[in-house]
């Protein structure tokens, strides 16, 4: 397929708009690809990364639907990474955060006029993308990034390595035609939102495909033919008024079920819902994978991998207690020394040594600076990957750097819009600089793509530190109640319920809280340090406080 001029991203639902921009390309002589192009048969995700990464100019047409859409979001990033970028506001709306810096053409108003100024303008500035030369050329980046890809998989597989997955192709219950096509789409789509994320080398479905209509006698065959730790298998039906996506995840090696999924939508809906089943499926699946490989690092003999070091450090930051604290220092501290130059092995110990530091450690500028200097080494080692770039942000928030933070968050969510973890840091960054919206927008995001995941509770903690932030008291509590039932155990998490209740009149229930936690051993210089690094810059620091240091006082004499 020869490369083409422009390549036109989209929402489905501005298919009508779309159509006029690609007529009006095609009448000034340009070679416009947009989906409507793809011929029956060739696999969605080839195709299109094939013409993305090949067009001159990458258009993207920006919408209230867009803007949400992972599909253009992730197609924008690379667009971004390529340099081809050629942005358009077609209706008024917030334009992602990660491209609000990136000029963009203003065209709301435009019906198709040849001779509007702001088209005419708009059209000159995607004939300088076409024109222009440049080096290297966008086939030379499609040449090289595969061979790149390639070689930080191995090298990651080396030290344990991310899990991978390969998606086996739908089956259609339905015996309805029709329902081919969508079997085959779920299968790319989910491909492609999975391939957006940091826990899962995924396969193409091209690697896939030649397994179509025939019954699998021996999965640890294929799945070691394919070079995969998972597969998934599913099927499509109808049923009723429903259409429904039946999967379940399989251990390649032993063809063990893993997890099973059912996922719905009503058939009336279907056309327009489609994109938005794919990522809760893919969601769904790529949140399970990760418990599994946290446990399966947990379970594992003394002989461990980098990787899965890194994992277990992971898996000890889920009890905020000393002892799970310094556990995953230690966890993270040997994932060094067993690949001094595994850039997540780095940026896991910046983390682990932040997050202890934020709830145990004193103030100190020594510390600080020795934790800053690690994230940096990992960001020397790794500086394009999201696990590590996500863990950096991190670790610059919980030492009182949120800029650094978000600086590094916002480069994790480009390197893999689909990765929760770095939405989570993003909100943390957000919510520290008192950029309240986008944090709240951030958590959505995050849980949406985490589900079932127990760091969930994380994302509804700094949920409620950014709605404190904005004065929102009782949406706060409502997020903390959903955060303390995946972990009732979090102290400070019980201290902050107790000033809630302190705020409203329910003062005897925030005292009882107190004082069985300051029985427990809680002491107030923790406390304190806490909600200071937690809240830094807040502009209801004060009022919080009150609450706070009020109820210190008054379990004085608790038992």
């Amino acid at each position: 397929m020869a490369s083409p001029d422009i390549f036109l991203s989209y929402n489905r639902e501005d298919a009508a708009v779309a159509s006029r921009y690609a007529d009006a390309f095609a009448a000034e002589g340009l070679n416009v690809w947009w989906d409507t192009a793809l011929r029956s048969g060739e696999a969605y995700d080839e195709v299109t990364e094939a013409a993305l990464r090949g067009a001159k100019a990458v258009v993207v047409l920006w919408s209230p639907r867009s803007v949400v859409s992972r599909w253009v979001r992730a197609e924008a990033t690379i667009a971004d990474r390529c340099k081809t970028l050629v942005p358009v506001t077609i209706e008024p709306c917030e334009r992602p955060i990660m491209f609000e810096l990136t000029q963009t053409a203003e065209l709301s108003h435009w019906t198709g006029d040849a001779g509007d100024r702001a088209w005419v303008a708009f059209l000159g500035d995607v004939r300088q993308f076409i024109d222009r030369d440049r080096a290297p050329s966008a086939p030379d980046l499609m040449a090289t990034a595969p061979a790149s890809g390639m070689a930080r998989r191995n090298d990651f597989d080396k030290r344990g390595g991310v899990p991978s997955l390969a998606i086996l192709p739908f089956t259609n219950r339905s015996q309805i035609a029709d329902d081919d096509v969508f079997a085959e789409g779920m299968v790319a789509d989910m491909v492609a939102a999975l391939s957006q994320g940091a826990n899962l080398r995924v396969l193409a479905s091209i690697a896939t495909a030649h397994l179509k209509g025939g019954a699998i006698a021996d999965l640890a065959r294929v799945g070691a033919q394919l070079g995969v730790r998972y597969l998934l298998e599913g099927n499509v039906r109808r049923a009723g008024s429903d259409f429904r996506v039946t999967t379940q995840l399989i251990e390649a090696a032993s063809g063990h079920v893993l997890w099973s999924g059912k996922f719905g939508r009503p058939l009336a809906e279907l056309s327009d819902l489609q994109e938005e089943l794919a990522c809760e499926l893919a969601a769904a699946l790529d949140a399970k994978v990760s418990l599994i490989e946290l446990e399966r690092a947990l379970r594992k003999p003394g002989d461990i991998t980098a990787w899965e070091a890194v994992n277990r450090s992971t898996l000890a930051l889920r009890h905020l207690d000393p002892e799970s604290l310094v556990l995953a220092v230690d966890h993270a501290r040997r994932a060094t020394q067993i690949d001094p130059d595994f850039g997540a092995a780095h940026a896991m110990l910046a983390s682990a040594l932040a997050v202890h530091y934020m709830f145990l450690v004193p103030d100190s500028a020594e510390a600080i600076a020795e934790i800053h200097l690690i994230a940096e080494r990992a960001v020397a080692l790794d500086g394009e990957g999201a696990v590590c770039l996500n863990l950096v942000a991190n670790a610059y928030c919980f030492t009182g750097a949120p800029e650094l933070g978000h600086l590094r968050a916002l480069q994790a969510v480009n390197a893999a819009p689909n990765y929760g973890n770095a939405h989570y840091a993003l909100a943390v960054a957000s919510s520290m600089l008192n950029r309240f919206d986008q944090a709240i927008e951030q958590c959505h995001i995050a849980a949406s793509l985490m589900p079932g995941a127990f760091s969930v509770y994380y994302v509804k903690i700094w949920h409620a530190n950014a709605l404190i932030r904005a004065g929102r008291w009782d949406e706060a509590e409502a997020s903390y109640d959903e955060g303390l039932a995946i972990a009732p155990d979090f102290a400070i998490g019980q201290y902050h319920k107790a000033m809630f209740c302190w705020r409203d009149g329910r003062k005897p229930q925030g005292r009882r809280i107190v004082a069985t936690l300051r029985a427990g051993g809680m002491d107030y210089a923790t406390v304190r340090n806490i909600f200071e690094r937690a809240f830094i810059g807040s502009p209801t620091f004060d009022e919080m406080m009150t609450a706070v240091e009020a109820l210190w006082a008054e379990t004085e004499t608790a038992p």
